[in-house]
């Protein structure tokens, strides 16, 4: 049972200091890309880690040889002597149970949300199929509307959308920075990392970390595409693209727009950038990020592999040649 402990023990950890980590980390807006990473790698790291915890209680130890015959002898008469008893038996069927509960609890919330914001995005798309017009020199569509705002509708049938106020609160310059802001939403494919983030908060809301991660990503996609935008038209005026925005910003459902409540935190963020990380840092925060996959694999084989070594050669019982 040293796999599973040492597992439920680093879940535990992930849970309550990982977030605690990341939040005061001042690197997270200076590289928004490597942000999106670390959040990503915490929750995928306490997921595969709460399922190796499970599938360890389900199954036996197997110690790791490059004896694939060895192996395969040590397999089944583990497999036999914990499905023995009945108390082996019913510790195996919580743990795959427990694996079987969160991988449906998680795959039910993903699909679900996925689906729901497919039909939401659909609806207004026939919406706008009757009231939009397209703009042919900005690409977009245009509706008819008093509030200055820009979004767009990932999918496959993506579209960008100003409202008429907008064509009149921008000037050109704001209005070429803000399309290029919600483009790079679309090709970043922003949305689906919100919706797995959305998805794993649903299926675990108890979760602090899944809280923090959902709210954080929705930032982080923010200010990547703030930075996008950035590239094609100077900081100031995407800066003053989001301000006049903000004033009356509306962002309808299954939608990712420029405004928002994050947007005087961007603006400040924009007029004064932070200098951007050195090679060194990148390095050493990708490596983190790695690191923080890898570890759930590696306490979940760690003591099997350290078994092997102890583990004297195997006498195959003439009983398990019976199928």
């Amino acid at each position: 049972m040293i796999a599973p402990t040492t597992l439920i023990i680093f879940a535990a950890l992930l849970a309550v200091l990982g977030p605690v980590l990341l939040r005061r980390s001042t690197w997270l807006e200076r590289a928004p890309k490597i942000g999106i990473a670390a959040w990503q790698a915490l929750s995928i790291s306490l997921l595969s880690t709460v399922l190796l915890a499970g599938s360890a209680v389900a199954l036996p130890a197997i110690p790791w040889t490059t004896d694939l015959a060895a192996l395969m002898r040590a397999c089944a008469m583990l497999l036999r002597e914990q499905y023995s008893t009945p108390g082996g038996a019913l510790v195996s069927a919580v743990g795959a149970i427990a694996v079987i509960a969160v991988l449906s609890r998680v795959a039910y919330c993903l699909i679900t949300g996925l689906a729901l914001a497919a039909r939401n995005r659909k609806t207004q798309l026939h919406t706008l199929a009757l009231i939009a017009r397209p703009h042919d020199e900005y690409d977009a569509l245009v509706v008819e509307h008093s509030s200055a705002a820009a979004y767009c509708l990932p999918g496959r049938n993506s579209q960008v959308v100003v409202t008429s106020a907008t064509l009149t609160a921008l000037d050109h310059r704001q209005l070429v920075a803000v399309l290029a802001h919600e483009r790079a939403h679309l090709q970043g494919r922003h949305h689906l990392i919100v919706a797995v983030a959305d998805a794993l908060q649903r299926a675990f809301p108890g979760i602090r970390a899944f809280r923090e991660a959902r709210s954080t990503l929705g930032r982080l996609v923010e200010l990547l595409a703030d930075d996008a935008a950035a590239k094609r038209s100077d900081r100031l005026t995407v800066a003053t693209a989001l301000v006049r925005l903000a004033e009356h910003g509306i962002t309808p459902v299954a939608a990712l727009g420029a405004g928002g409540e994050s947007s005087l935190g961007r603006v400040r963020r924009l007029v004064a950038p932070a200098s951007p990380l050195g090679t060194g840092r990148v390095m050493l925060s990708t490596l983190g990020v790695g690191a923080l996959l890898a570890l759930p694999l590696f306490f979940a084989v760690a003591p099997a592999s350290a078994a092997a070594g102890n583990m004297p050669p195997c006498q195959m019982d003439s009983t398990l040649w019976v199928l």
